[in-house]
């Protein structure tokens, strides 16, 4: 047995398989709420990989899913893990083109896809030579019959043998994950199973001692128990959610799913399903929690959640403190990582609009000079990078492979997009992304930093901080935020004002656009392209 993923799962399946995996509670009392035990899970899963090895889909080719959440999208993911066949996750608001430059650029071989995206499938698919087996999911719905050839998914796979019978898997097989960032096209991170693994899923064990050998995860498992449910919230096509839920099948507890995320759900799940922890992304999703249980869900049952965490978005001070005070038993956690370095560490108490957002970071990540490598000096901007168990690359892009990886002193290293400084107990302060840095009159300003003044002014809900040209400073500092509904837009000088006290004067914004609403990921990332595209039209209007 090797730190394959799919054995690691089979292995928890032999030691708890009566225990529940897997509850997809998608607004009860419609029909759609499902339970698996990990047993029913892994036939579900095993059911999967059959059908693709007889469809001809071999060992080491590329499966696409372009899926909402729910049972059939870890279903699949696992049972291509089992069939040794990668699964690549696709964004679903994609629209056409960008789907074709994926689909060709991970060159799938097959696709699951929600009877929902049929049409974009269907333009797509003429422009995907190498796409050859398509599964749909859900009732036939009016762009069904839009996609030639496309086969029925509860069908083909109720079709299929639930038992396992599969060839010797590797720690070297391949788990691929599609980032899109915040600029430029979507790049496809290849992980090792065994670095993914060590890096994002439980076996580094950041809080632990970490696992010495395959089979001692089932061994922990067995002796450990159950009692946890952990609820990722965000869409399972990022990174993150579905690493999350992995690290549930890990660990041997329950993963809770819904489909989309809607705030009053998600608080009716976390009381009736007594949920441990929740992972979401930042304030975008934060704050509609805040609104329900200040509103139409207050007085919702809580006692069994004991931490959310964030990644991907930091949670800011100002939504943090309101969190706290409707439920101050949860641990509000601002984790810190990504789709090429998994895992890097989580912000401390003290982190906030005054000192910046400060990391305790693992032994494997540090921060280096972008051009020697070498570690910066203590008040040195740098950028943070890990080293270790970190991915193979980009697929299909050897110069940004070449770009941001590197080896050094013997080991693989990993060079991320944050910049950073380091002080002498080794605590790790963010300045933000290097690609959104404004420079205004040779000042350099980090979009979240301005960001978290803003968010803490009372009638901000939501704010993106952009770069406009400027005659004068090359750059200006331009803010776009969505005002709290039934109160007035504060003027640029009064968010000026607000901010005094918290930026420097150069980082202050020069412009204000206000929009309805800001527009972000579905898993709540900043879509910094709108803003600037926004501030710049207003501008120029």
């Amino acid at each position: 047995m090797e730190y394959n993923l799919a054995d690691l799962f089979e292995s928890v399946v032999d030691a708890v398989p009566d225990r529940e995996a897997l509850v997809y509670a998608d607004h009860p009392g419609t029909g759609a709420e499902r339970r698996l035990t990990y047993a029913e899970l892994d036939a579900a899963a095993n059911r999967v990989a059959h059908h693709l090895a007889g469809a001809g889909i071999r060992p080491g080719e590329h499966l696409g899913l372009h899926l909402y959440n729910g049972v059939e999208y870890l279903q699949t993911v696992l049972g291509a893990l089992k069939a040794r066949i990668v699964p690549v996750n696709v964004n679903y608001r994609y629209v056409e083109e960008e789907l074709v430059y994926l689909y060709r650029d991970a060159d799938l071989a097959a696709l699951v896809f929600d009877t929902e995206f049929g049409g974009r499938v269907a333009g797509a698919l003429p422009r995907t030579e190498k796409l050859r087996h398509l599964l749909r999911v859900g009732e036939p719905g009016p762009d069904a019959d839009a996609v030639p050839g496309a086969v029925d998914f509860a069908a083909a796979t109720a079709a299929a043998s639930p038992e396992r019978g599969f060839p010797t898997r590797s720690a070297d097989d391949q788990f691929i994950v599609y980032t899109g960032g915040t600029t430029g096209m979507p790049k496809g991170v290849m992980w090792r199973q065994e670095d993914l693994f060590f890096s994002g899923l439980g076996g580094g064990a950041p809080t632990g001692v970490p696992v010495s050998r395959p089979e001692e995860l089932a061994e922990r498992v067995a002796a450990g128990g159950d009692g946890l449910t952990f609820f990722p919230t965000p869409p399972l096509m990022h990174g993150t959610s579905t690493l999350t839920a992995f690290i549930g099948f890990n660990f041997g507890q329950r993963v809770v799913l819904h489909r989309r995320f809607t705030a009053d759900e998600v608080l009716r799940t976390v009381e009736r399903e007594r949920v441990s922890t929740v992972s979401l992304v930042g304030d975008a999703m934060l704050r509609p929690l805040i609104d329900a249980l200040s509103g139409p869900m207050k007085g919702t049952d809580l006692s069994s959640l004991f931490s959310v965490s964030s990644s991907g978005a930091i949670m800011s001070e100002t939504v943090r403190a309101q969190f706290a005070a409707l439920a101050p038993h949860v641990l509000l956690l601002n984790n810190f990582g990504s789709s090429e370095s998994g895992f890097n560490g989580t912000a401390t108490e003290d982190s906030g609009p005054e000192r910046g957002f400060r990391l305790r970071v693992n032994e494997r990540t540090a921060v280096v000079d972008p051009v020697t490598y070498e570690p910066v000096a203590v008040g040195e901007p740098g950028r943070i990078a890990q080293r270790g168990h970190v991915p193979l690359g980009y697929y299909n892009d050897p110069a940004k492979t070449a770009e941001t990886f590197f080896r050094r002193g013997g080991e693989r290293w990993v060079l991320l997009g944050d910049m950073a400084t380091v002080d002498e107990d080794g605590v790790v302060t963010v300045l933000g992304r290097g690609s959104q840095c404004i420079n205004t009159g040779g000042e350099k300003v980090y979009p979240e930093e301005v960001e978290q003044a803003l968010k803490a002014h009372p009638d901000v809900y939501d704010a993106l901080v952009a770069g406009v040209p400027d005659a004068r400073w090359g750059h200006r500092v331009a803010a776009v935020v969505q005002v709290r509904d039934g109160v007035p837009a504060p003027t640029l000088d009064e968010i000026r004002e607000h901010c005094r006290d918290r930026l420097a004067g150069y980082k202050l914004p020069r412009q204000l656009v206000v929009a309805a609403e800001i527009r972000r990921s579905p898993s709540g990332k900043a879509d910094y392209r709108w803003a600037r595209s926004v501030a710049s039209g207003a501008a120029a209007g």
